[in-house]
């Protein structure tokens, strides 16, 4: 049976979870995860974690924050006035929010705070600073 190497084109299902046991993505309802071995289109460290393995077989990998997302960066947090933002905008904690930036490229940010003087901006990922655990299958190998 042909292991996985370098270059391959393989399909994998997984369930990826955090320290608390929370399902953060997963594949069970979808279609599986198609990727190139050495391509960059996943982490490098489950890519590594895929090369040797067999069609069919399973393995749980755990990669740590610095590996996966990177640490929460404070510098990635903008606190702005609520009354400089337009007057039609009620911003809610969780909400998505696009910032044009001076260059004229866009930065999506999230809200995680709101009060009636300032509103609290973070541009890391969802997933930053947190240590990610994936219980994966190889389903094929081309």
């Amino acid at each position: 049976m042909k292991r996985a190497e370098q270059g391959d084109r393989v399909s994998i299902h997984y369930i990826g979870t955090l320290d608390n046991g929370y399902i953060f993505d997963s594949t069970q309802e979808r279609e599986p995860l198609r990727f190139t071995i050495g391509a960059g289109e996943v982490f490098p460290a489950l890519e590594q974690a895929i090369v040797g393995m067999v069609r069919g077989q399973a393995k749980n990998l755990l990669i740590p924050a610095e590996q996966a997302y990177g640490p929460r960066l404070m510098e990635n947090i903008l606190a702005l006035r609520r009354d400089s933002l337009p007057a039609a905008n009620d911003p809610k904690p969780g909400q998505k929010v696009q910032l044009q930036l001076a260059d004229g490229s866009a930065l999506s940010m999230r809200v995680i705070r709101v009060d009636d003087t300032e509103v609290v901006l973070d541009g890391n990922h969802p997933l930053a600073g947190l240590d990610l655990t994936f219980a994966l299958q190889l389903e094929a190998v081309d």
